[in-house]
């Protein structure tokens, strides 16, 4: 394994007044990845993110990127690190282009009206390059923050819930953008609360709640450690009791005995043979069943059960 682009160890912040964001987070980032940092509201996703990129002060732990401390070599660190924030940051009077241009002198980087075009075409804003951002969409505007993380070419690219409250066409760009990013050998780290992206895009995925990591994996083997199978056999004539057979199976009655209900499985297919194996005993002993459905855990129920796993411990 390559060395970590990001090394994060018992990183804290605790506010004025008590409040603690971040609680011992431990967490490393490899180079060209992408990486999901999933969490509800309030659970330090965005305090985590500015921890690196120089907006929040920690209270404690370190911070290292591309092999550097950012608390000694912050300069060197910042010029290769693109953020995305949820909140917009412009001139409003500022026209798109100029606004992308400056930034990418921000970080130091010489003039490159190319990479500009380039940047402004791949998320469909050269046609608004002369517009003044206030004439802009909601949707527009945030391509031209996405535009302005892009220009100076970062490493390392945070996106925090790019995607939140936009369009689906601009949603679409992003992930082709990501895509690219990708090729060029970008590590991204983006929060979002559509888990279906992180499902789809992200190499890993990470569970934050309440400033601490509960969970970081690859996706399959989240599924294949946390993954469930539910199953609905529609019975005909509904039970009194369950059947002897089902003993050694994670089922029970609903519905006033209308329907027999399997949950479990461990992600790896057992679930799945143990539903047949349900149905192949019910057949035998000619217990009635007219109608059976499946579904398999998304990374959405296992983020969800997760969470709520935590509230009952406490």
């Amino acid at each position: 394994m390559t060395d970590p682009i990001l090394d994060i160890r018992g990183l804290e912040k605790t506010y004025k007044g008590g409040v603690t964001a971040l609680d011992g987070v431990d967490l490393t980032i490899r180079r060209g990845e992408i990486f999901a940092l999933l969490g509800p509201n309030g659970a330090g996703k965005t305090t985590l993110i500015g921890a690196v990129c120089g907006m929040v002060n920690p209270t404690g732990g370190r911070i290292e990127a591309f092999g550097l401390d950012i608390a000694k070599q912050w300069k060197s660190v910042r010029r290769r690190i693109g953020l995305v924030p949820q909140e917009l940051s412009f001139d409003m009077f500022d026209k798109v282009h100029r606004q992308v241009r400056y930034s990418r002198g921000m970080f130091g980087c010489p003039p490159n009206e190319a990479r500009i075009e380039e940047v402004l075409r791949s998320l469909s804003l050269w046609d608004k390059r002369n517009t003044e951002i206030r004439a802009l969409s909601g949707g527009m505007k945030r391509r031209v923050m996405i535009a302005k993380a892009l220009a100076h070419d970062p490493e390392l690219l945070f996106l925090d819930e790019p995607t939140a409250g936009v369009d689906v066409e601009l949603r679409r760009d992003m992930w082709r953008q990501i895509d690219m990013l990708r090729e060029r050998g970008v590590t991204i780290v983006l929060t979002t609360h559509y888990i279906e992206e992180a499902e789809e895009m992200a190499d890993r995925v990470g569970v934050i709640n309440k400033g601490r990591i509960l969970l970081v994996d690859g996706k399959d083997a989240i599924m294949a450690k946390l993954g469930r199978t539910e199953a609905h056999f529609t019975l005909d004539p509904p039970l009194d009791r369950l059947p002897a057979f089902t003993k050694n199976y994670p089922v029970h009655l609903e519905g006033g005995g209308t329907r027999l209900v399997y949950r479990g499985g461990d992600g790896t297919g057992k679930g799945k043979r143990d539903v047949a194996e349900l149905a192949q005993a019910m057949t035998r002993a000619n217990v009635g069943f007219v109608g059976l459905d499946t579904r398999e855990s998304t990374l959405e129920d296992i983020f969800v059960d997760l969470l709520e796993h935590r509230k009952e411990a406490r």
